[in-house]
């Protein structure tokens, strides 16, 4: 049979300022950590395919989470299997042994991630997950296999991957908090090579209509203590479909989490799974990155050459609301220092025309609104093919959302074209909303960043128009927009 034709680039969809890979299929982030400056993002990658296939390692690092260079694969396939997600670390006291002439302060960078032995999944093997290790002695760049993997052997659970590392000061050794099925388990390690099982949490709460996949846990400070901070990702079930990432806030004594109230959800948006952190960043950060996309419809998105997009980094915090304490997630601050022209925009009358912004924008955009009360608005997204793209805050339903019924492409899958909507949690009458358009992604940070939206969004042409509708009497405390050609614009 005469070989398949390639599909027609689709350079119109691919963001400026979000990590995509130059080819082929991407999924989870992996590995990230921060070292002598650099972010390193590693991700589930194939690199002979624009489907999921024999997962790889790719790399790719940045100065300032804007702008990303595509590095050789990091990590492949092996006698043990596939090389499925997992986390990276600095090990500043050398515990492993792996850093130059193994003595302490010769700090190797070592990864942990998930051998998948798939000739063992199909005989029906369970024990075909099991973790294993690699390390680093030039900032990321090559990745030696520890021979002695795998470090961390399956027990007999079909489901046992996505490894998250940290350091926990209190008991002066590693800890791993691993996917384990329907829930996660804590293991501790004095030197990353021999594991102890400590405790398991998750077991009958929160999302259960899938297998957990990718946990994260971390300290964030609110009120002058430290409250600890479980992710965790489900396959199924999310709250706008499919895919999506659930949180618990709680304490954590080195052994055993306990959560504090019950799971809530990160994300409301369809497109943000597999989320996890930067560990060894500066100045005590928590920045966060997720894949942007939902296993509904992830393998028929209509991009080429490649397939598969990171969000926006954003930095996490705790913000208090309706009696308890929230995730909040924004963007970097690195973002607001992004250069471009703040354009002018109309104060009124309602509804505001913002074409000359969106045209200039050339579909990349960041818009910001404070309201003096919680009206209901709406942005409506236009083009020359009649598509639109509605985005907003329901009153009546006190909760903002993002419409994409009619705003492209989306006969890929029947789930595609839908209003996704998260609730409005912050206490007040003053709303705030932050929209960033770039490539085929639009996210939404609702006060905050206490309501997140993340969605694709695939328009048959870029998008020429802009209106803004309020309410009756409707006055903004502040509306910008900057944009610049060619790149996501900032707000001023």
């Amino acid at each position: 049979m005469p070989p398949e034709t390639a599909p027609a680039p689709t350079p119109q969809y691919r963001p400026g300022h979000h990590f995509t890979p130059a080819a082929h299929w991407l999924n989870d982030p992996n590995g990230l950590v921060w070292h002598q400056g650099r972010w390193h993002l590693f991700f589930q990658y194939h690199p002979h395919s624009s489907v999921w296939g024999p997962m790889h390692w790719g790399h790719a690092s940045s100065t300032d989470l804007l702008h990303w260079q595509e590095h050789d694969i990091a990590l492949a396939p092996d006698a043990l299997g596939m090389v499925f997600s997992g986390s990276a670390v600095v090990d500043h006291r050398n515990t492993s042994g792996f850093g130059r002439g193994g003595h302490a302060g010769c700090a190797p960078l070592v990864a942990m991630y998930t051998h998948h032995d798939d000739a063992r999944a199909q005989a029906g093997d369970p024990r075909h997950q099991h973790q294993g290790l690699a390390y680093s002695t030039d900032d990321g760049l090559t990745w030696t296999p520890y021979p002695g993997n795998p470090v961390l052997p399956n027990p007999g659970t079909k489901d046992f991957r996505d490894p998250k590392l940290l350091w926990c000061d209190a008991r002066g050794c590693w800890l791993v908090v691993l996917a384990v099925g329907d829930h996660v388990a804590f293991h501790s390690s004095p030197d990353l090579k021999r594991w102890t099982h400590e405790s398991d949490f998750g077991h009958g709460l929160a999302l259960h209509q899938g297998v957990w996949e990718c946990p994260d846990l971390f300290p964030l400070q609110y009120g002058g203590r430290t409250h600890w901070v479980l992710l965790v990702s489900g396959v199924k079930g999310g709250p706008n479909g499919g895919s999506a990432m659930q949180y618990f806030v709680g304490d954590f004594d080195g052994r055993r989490f306990t959560p504090a109230g019950p799971a809530r959800w990160l994300d409301h948006g369809p497109d943000n799974y597999a989320g996890v952190t930067w560990s060894n960043a500066p100045g005590g950060r928590r920045v966060f990155i997720g894949w942007m996309s939902n296993w509904e419809y992830a393998r028929e998105l209509p991009t080429a050459p490649w397939r598969g997009a990171m969000t926006l980094p954003r930095e996490l915090r705790l913000l208090p609301a309706a009696g308890a304490l929230h995730v909040a997630s924004l963007p970097v601050r690195e973002v607001d220092a992004w250069p471009g022209e703040v354009l002018p925009v109309p104060s009124g009358p309602w509804p505001l025309d913002l074409d000359a912004a969106v045209q200039a924008a050339q579909g990349r955009l960041r818009l910001e609104l404070r309201l003096a009360a919680a009206d209901g608005f709406e942005l409506v997204l236009g083009n020359r093919a009649g598509d639109q793209l509605r985005i907003g805050f329901d009153a009546t339903a006190v909760a903002f959302y993002i419409d994409r019924r009619e705003a492209g492409l989306h006969r890929f899958h029947p789930g595609f074209a839908a209003r996704h909507q998260a609730p409005r949690v912050a206490d007040g009458a003053a709303l705030s909303v932050q929209v960033c358009l770039d490539g085929s992604s639009v996210e939404l940070f609702g006060d905050g960043g206490l309501s997140v939206l993340t969605a694709l969004v695939f328009p048959q042409a870029p998008f020429t128009t802009l209106r803004l509708h309020g309410a009756s009497g409707l006055q903004p405390l502040a509306i910008g927009v900057r944009a610049l050609p060619g790149v996501l614009a900032a707000v001023g």
